[in-house]
C-alpha cells in the first residue's frame, strides 16, 4: 500500500495531515474526492446495468431456443470449432537400425541421444555407418 493510501484510509493519519492544510484546501480536496467517488458510483452502476441487460438477453435467447425445440447443447456443439488434428511436423524417417539387448529390432532417426547399444558399439570402435539403413 502506498504512503498516500495509508494516510487517506487511516483517520488518525488523515487528521495529522489535515492540520497542515487550510480550510479552503481541505474543502477543495473534499469537493474533488466527492467528484471522484460520484464518477466511480456512476460507472459501476452502468456496468451493473450492462451486465443485467446481457443476462436478460441470454435468458431471452434461451427461451426462444426452447420455444423452437432446439437444445442448447446442440447449439453449443455446432458453435464449437471442430478440433483440428495436430498440424505439427511429420515423423522423421528412421536412419539407423540396431538390435537391442533383448534381441528386438529397433530403429533410430539420428536425432536426440544415441541409443545405449549404438553408443556402446561406438565406444568399442564401431563406425556409425555400420548401423545405416540402406
Amino acid at each position: 500500500m502506498t504512503e498516500f493510501l495509508k494516510t487517506l484510509l487511516n483517520i488518525r493519519s488523515l487528521r495529522a495531515a489535515a492540520r497542515e492544510l487550510t480550510l479552503e484546501q481541505l474543502e477543495e480536496g473534499l469537493a474533488k474526492l466527492t467528484s471522484v467517488v460520484e464518477e466511480r458510483r456512476e460507472s459501476e452502476a452502468e456496468e451493473r446495468a450492462a451486465a443485467a441487460e446481457h443476462e436478460r438477453k441470454l435468458k431471452e435467447y434461451v427461451n426462444m431456443l426452447a420455444a423452437d425445440g432446439i437444445d442448447i447443447n446442440e447449439l453449443a456443439e455446432l458453435a464449437e470449432p471442430s478440433k483440428k488434428s495436430a498440424a505439427g511436423r511429420s515423423k522423421r524417417p528412421a536412419k539407423y537400425a540396431y538390435t537391442d539387448e533383448n534381441g528386438e529390432y529397433k530403429t533410430w532417426t539420428g536425432q536426440g541421444r544415441k541409443p545405449a547399444v549404438i553408443q556402446k558399439a561406438l565406444d568399442n570402435g564401431a563406425n556409425i555407418d555400420e548401423f545405416l539403413i540402406k
